[in-house]
């Protein structure tokens, strides 16, 4: 079963994303140790598709699409037609660098590899599409 949400790219809809993306988590018994983490992988990248791809422009779209197929998985599948992300150019900041520059961000996408099994970057049909998946815990 997919549940889907689709919002306009206004960070103020970034609640909306969570309650979605909790309430989808909940509905499958998924601890919620486990749903909080996904909850902050999947608004991290949300937050970055809003305010770096898309530009906080409300007339833009996010797409949100959560699936739990195969039973023991779940995917996170996040839709926009922003500015297309490589995952390829990205370079992981190291923590030293961070802290020494008291530089605030930088370390979403460290955290969401740390959190999702798979993270997949792609372009289909003019949509940028990012998919999250991660193995549920028994």
């Amino acid at each position: 079963m997919k549940d889907k949400i689709t919002i306009a790219c206004n960070k103020s809809n970034l609640t909306k994303i969570r309650s979605f993306v909790m309430q989808a988590l909940h509905s499958h018994d998924v601890r919620d140790i486990e749903a909080h983490k996904m909850v902050l992988a999947v608004d991290e990248i949300c937050a970055n598709l809003i305010i770096h791809s898309n530009q906080c422009n409300p007339q833009h779209q996010l797409e949100v699409l959560v699936d739990f197929k195969p039973a023991d998985m779940v995917t996170f599948t996040i839709k926009d037609k922003g500015v297309q992300f490589n995952l390829n150019s990205y370079t992981e900041p190291s923590m030293d660098e961070i802290i020494s520059s008291r530089r605030k961000g930088g370390v979403g996408l460290l955290l969401v590899k740390r959190i999702m099994d798979k993270i997949e970057f792609t372009n289909d049909k003019n949509y940028n599409i990012c998919k999250l998946t991660k193995k549920l815990s028994k």
